[in-house]
């Protein structure tokens, strides 16, 4: 700054250019006087970046693409819908000849999913309801028991707004009605006895009469719901994507569990006390009546054939088990998401040209073929300027929106479809090509960095032999029955115009390295500075003409000026040439790997691997000690989820064990309950069975409700019997009545239960395929586990009355079946 009387004035130059005029006017030199200005060396032009990107669409070529991000933490339904909000009022504002729509929006699989949820519950409320109606026989009792669904699916929903969980496939897609109002049925069943035992009773009695009825069965009705509670908690522990998919859902279901519980001690035993009529009579429906004339025979029978029948119970689980260990199994079952993605790998090399070409044709071939299934197609090449999301020009997704199912009319099922796309894009030569869907293709990708289902990863140093071994382990996976859109990552092939100085020659000419450098560097563009233009800044840059640039021998006939003056010949100081060089170097770990992918189709992604894994033992022999292989994709959840609950889940049996321990005190009845969970499984396993579908997380959900579930019906058995037994009833003739009494709150605990889940069971809707497996394990399971209640437990206490010691009469007998401290 300076100083003009008494002023303090800035010094600021400027020399900044800011028009195309203004760059060429720029002087570089002058001759004898003459100024030598930019414009009479090079052309200025307003250019561009090499482009490495590119979108098509619809067969009619290139578009502009705008992708919208959501940051973490946020919900994405909401986010899409406020983007679609402010999408409006932007093309509003557009001019009229610009067509602006949406081509994916994720909101649309979130409301068909949230539709077939909401299906389901419906549908399974209504069955769950008309069923208390046919075996309570009775219209208020019906509307007690079903009070409890709305009351506890309010308390659930209180409790995941507090916790932020949303409603969604997963979260309330295991909720199942039966088994929300189990402990309000048996809490109801006992009141309605009792109170039809007793008769017309003054209001003051009738109270005490329910009272004692609710604490009656308090022990089986809490215990049986904190077990279902406590077998959720495994669930809890996964982490990664499993943790993310599953602990809304465990957290969602114990919400509802708890306020079940809350209102089977409290507004049931009120409501019943307001609603029931005051006379009621001591009868059963038809259904029970037929029920109890079938299982009375039946399960004297079967206590006179004891031991053939452990006999055959022992053999099932036998079968059971060899059944479950030949299963396959998954992740979790591939969600149909209505839209279909479909992969491209070209060779290296590649022009973008050539791709965006490609593209326009699979486009018009795809839509030409199926004008009723899809709706609009728009293909992505490369990567965009902002490098958001990585990509090379090679790489091509090709996204394909589909119209609702019900309007197709050249396939029956996204699968098929899938199948009959590939046959029209197969044909095209020099591309590898894989099907896979929007959001399964991101989940992919970030958990493997490959976007199919199975990603087999190869580690080591050396280029050739990473190259050499990939091709060995793809020809092993492409022998295994199911692979599909096998592929192995490019990492070689690139065409490189090599420029390699020659360092006596530049010495023999007095020319310095980087002049030469120099040269080559602006074959693709040298960076001189920035130009601003208003608030905008724009790259400076000198680049070789277009002519000189896309030929190889233009550029080593550039000349390149020596100290003396002389032109040399660029292919005199270097030697240009066209190499094959590595087209991408992937690291991890320090190390740099290769990996093979492929999808998986028409079989389990478990049993697919472990085939797999044999014959690449078999077959592939890896140099020693600096390579490895390492298994991702859908594979690394499983293998994750499998691992957590191989630990988690026998420490919350172990924890059932001593609930029930501590209910019983003592070691009969414990074991004797208890031995419901492995019978449950039983029917749970031969259920998938039957119904062809592998094990997998949805259906080990399934298996840890019914550890719950299993324990509640044999409770309320155990209690009635534990009941005659405390009154000196004898023990043969004790276990057959406390069965038969407790008849038609098993068949309709274990009915509702089921019920509950028979629409998740047969849906086809989106998202069905997730709830499916989950509902079957325990439509099996709870058949399984209320055969088992109703003829196994009563054979067990049975045996172990029979077996004790000679000598030990009905008395003893009773005091051994009876808890420490009951006389």
């Amino acid at each position: 700054n300076i100083d003009v009387t008494g002023d303090m004035l800035l010094v600021h130059g400027i020399g900044r250019t800011s028009s195309v005029e203004q760059i060429g006017d720029i002087v570089v030199a002058a001759q004898e006087g003459v100024p030598i200005r930019v414009r009479d060396l090079a052309q200025v032009t307003i250019g561009h970046v090499i482009r490495r990107g590119a979108v098509t669409a619809n067969g009619q070529g290139e578009v502009v693409l705008g992708l919208g991000f959501m940051r973490m933490g946020e919900n994405s339904y909401g986010v899409t819908r406020r983007m679609a909000e402010k999408f409006k009022e932007i093309k509003g504002k557009m001019p009229s000849d610009l067509v602006l729509e949406p081509v994916y929006d994720r909101t649309v699989l979130v409301d068909r999913v949230i539709e077939t949820v909401r299906s389901n519950l419906f549908d399974g409320a209504l069955l769950v309801v008309a069923i208390l109606f046919i075996f309570l026989g009775d219209l208020r009792a019906g509307l007690i028991a079903a009070s409890a669904i709305p009351l506890a699916m309010l308390f659930a929903f209180s409790g995941m707004l507090e916790a932020g969980i949303a409603g969604t496939l997963l979260s309330l897609g295991a909720i199942d009605f039966g088994i929300v109002v189990d402990s309000s049925v048996v809490v109801l069943e006992n009141i309605i006895q009792r109170l039809a035992h007793r008769g017309a009773l003054p209001r003051a009695e009738r109270l005490e009469v329910i009272r004692q009825a609710a604490i009656e069965v308090r022990t089986p009705t809490v215990f049986g719901q904190i077990i279902i509670m406590i077998v959720y908690l495994p669930i809890l522990t996964l982490q990664g994507v499993e943790g993310k998919m599953f602990r809304p859902m465990a957290v969602t279901v114990i919400f509802v569990l708890i306020g079940s519980l809350i209102l089977s001690l409290t507004f049931i035993p009120v409501l019943s006390s307001l609603l029931l009529p005051k006379r009621l009579e001591e009868k059963d429906v038809l259904l029970v009546r037929v029920a109890k004339w079938l299982y009375a025979p039946l399960l004297r029978l079967v206590l006179h054939y004891r031991l053939a029948v452990m006999g055959l119970a022992a053999m099932g689980l036998a079968v059971t088990l060899a059944i479950a260990l030949n299963m396959g199994s998954e992740f979790v079952p591939r969600l149909s998401e209505g839209d279909i993605v479909l992969g491209i790998l070209r060779p290296p090399g590649t022009s973008l040209d050539e791709a965006v070409r490609i593209n326009t044709q699979m486009e018009r071939a795809l839509l030409a073929a199926f004008p009723d299934e899809i709706s609009h197609i728009w293909s992505r090449a490369g990567g965009p300027a902002v490098a958001t999301d990585a990509g090379t020009v090679e790489d091509t997704d090709m996204f394909i929106s589909l119209t609702p199912p019900h309007d197709w009319r050249r396939a029956r099922s996204q699968e098929e479809l899938v199948e009959k796309m590939l046959a029209v894009v197969d044909d095209i030569p020099g591309q590898t090509i894989w099907f896979t869907q929007p959001i399964e293709q991101r989940i992919n990708e970030m958990i493997s960095g490959a976007r199919s289902d199975i990603a087999l990863k190869l580690f080591g140093d050396n280029f050739d032999v990473l190259l050499r071994k990939s091709r060995e382990l793809a020809d092993v996976l492409n022998s295994v029955e199911g692979c599909a859109d096998l592929n192995v990552d490019q990492i070689a092939g690139q065409p490189v115009l090599q420029i390699r100085i020659k360092q006596d020659q530049i010495a023999r000419y007095g020319v310095p390295a980087e002049t030469v450098l120099n040269l080559v560097e602006a074959v693709s563009g040298k960076p001189l500075g920035e130009i601003m233009e208003h608030r905008l800044r724009f790259p400076l840059v000198l680049r070789l003409p277009d002519d000189l640039r896309n030929d190889p021998h233009a550029i080593a006939s550039l000349t390149v000026a020596a100290a003396s003056g002389e032109r040399i010949p660029l292919d005199r100081l270097a030697d240009v040439r066209v190499v094959e060089g590595p087209r991408q170097v992937w690291r991890e770990w320090g190390k740099r790997r290769i990996t093979v992918k492929c999808n998986v189709r028409g079989r389990d992604i478990g049993s697919f691997v472990a085939e797999a894994q044999k014959k690449i033992s078999d077959q592939v022999e890896l140099p020693s000690g600096a390579y490895w292989l390492e298994w991702g994709g859908q594979f690394e959840n499983l293998e994750r989820a499998q691992r957590r609950l191989t630990i988690v889940v026998p420490l919350a049996l172990f924890l059932i064990v001593v609930l029930l321990f501590s209910t019983y005190r003592n070691g009969v009845d414990t074991a004797f309950v208890f031995a419901g969970v492995p019978f449950a499984c039983v029917g749970g396993i031969t259920a998938l069975w039957v119904r062809d579908m592998p094990l997998s997380i949805s259906a080990a959900v399934g298996f840890i409700t019914l550890s719950g579930v299993s324990v509640l019906n044999s409770m309320v058995v155990v209690s009635r019997l534990r009941g005659l037994l405390e009154e000196g009833a004898d023990p043969a003739e004790a276990i057959e009545q406390a069965a038969t009494n407790s008849l038609r709150t098993v068949m309709m605990t274990a009915v509702v239960a089921s019920v509950g889940f028979i629409p998740m069971a047969s849906s086809t809707g989106f998202g069905a395929e997730v709830q499916r497996p989950l509902a079957t394990v325990v439509i099996g399971g709870v058949i399984s586990s209320t055969l088992m209640t109703l003829f196994i437990l009563p054979v067990l206490y049975h045996l172990a009355a029979t077996l004790r010691p000679d000598g030990r009469g009905a008395a003893e007998q009773a005091e051994f079946l009876m808890p420490a401290g009951v006389s």
